[in-house]
């Protein structure tokens, strides 16, 4: 199944996503949904694809942040945000709570967003319960990049998109941030 990534302004972006039973979690069909979005993620790339963003209002996400994809990042930065290899998983019908109080701003992309990016603030550390692709519960303890992945993607399966949280005045194109922002303290940038 060859899926396509929709774009701010499809309704379906802003819908709250119907949870799945396991039944349906079980089936080939979404078995299958989870390969192609995998494949879909992959491609694209990103480190996170909800089902919204395939057109589908399920409440369905794959993530994976990739090792490869921390080596165009400077070491400094990668300690800053956290960020750490995370290996492929599924989270479906998630509820998430915001776990020490402690806010964290870093820009954000997002794949139905495409060629843009803005600071988010978002909660440091955070705990997801959730199913697994075999419909069995499980319980994520999340900090740091992760813990920003999680909340993103939880968000799109709400109907919201990072632009719903953003700070609107570091909002810049891919080209702009690389030329101006990146590498640049978040506070300096702020105050531009």
């Amino acid at each position: 199944m060859k899926l396509e990534i929709v774009q701010a302004g499809n309704p379906v972006l802003r819908q709250f996503a119907r949870p799945l039973s396991p039944s349906e979690i079980n089936s080939r069909e979404i078995r299958e949904l989870i390969e192609s979005m995998r494949k879909c993620m992959y491609d694209a790339p990103g480190v996170g694809l909800a089902a919204l963003q395939v057109g589908l209002s399920l409440q369905l996400a794959v993530i994976e942040d990739r090792e490869e994809y921390h080596k165009e990042v400077a070491e400094e930065q990668l300690r800053e945000r956290e960020r750490r290899p995370v290996p492929f998983h599924v989270i479906i019908n998630p509820k998430f709570t915001e776990m020490g109080g402690d806010q964290v701003e870093f820009f954000e992309g997002c794949l139905s967003v495409s060629g843009f990016s803005a600071v988010v603030p978002r909660a440091r550390t955070v705990r997801v319960e959730c199913l697994n692709e075999r419909a069995e519960p499980i319980t994520i303890a999340a900090s740091g990049w992760y813990a920003r992945i999680l909340q993103h993607e939880i968000d799109h399966l709400n109907g919201s998109l990072y632009i719903d949280r953003m700070l609107p005045r570091t909002f810049t194109t891919l080209d702009n941030w690389a030329e101006f922002c990146k590498g640049n303290p978040i506070g300096d940038i702020k105050k531009a």
